[in-house]
């Protein structure tokens, strides 16, 4: 089933995170992901979260969006990430309960 990682981003180095994005992104293919959302603004419509740059990915599987996530390999990618930048991230995976 389809899995997403939803990423909320504040940058504080702009410079040095592009660098990250230039590393980044190649991983997201690698494991057959895609973009959705990326850094496109948000309108909140209701409650009291303001996110200050979104990022939505889609993902095969639990699985695969876990691994891209929590690998070694991309480790020093997010972290030069965390270096430039406070991120909140959640990985949901795309199910519909209709019995709700």
């Amino acid at each position: 089933m389809t899995a997403y990682v939803i990423v909320d981003i504040e940058v504080h180095n702009a410079e040095n995170y592009r660098e990250y994005l230039a590393k980044i992104t190649p991983t997201v293919f690698a494991c057959n992901g895609r973009y959705l959302v990326r850094g496109a603004n948000a309108e909140v419509i209701s409650g009291q979260w303001k996110p200050k740059r979104l990022v939505v990915m889609e993902f095969p599987d639990l699985a695969t969006a876990n691994h891209w996530a929590t690998c070694a390999d991309y480790a020093p990618i997010h972290a030069l990430r965390n270096a430039n930048a406070t991120a909140n991230m959640i990985i949901v995976e795309g199910s519909v309960d209709y019995t709700g």
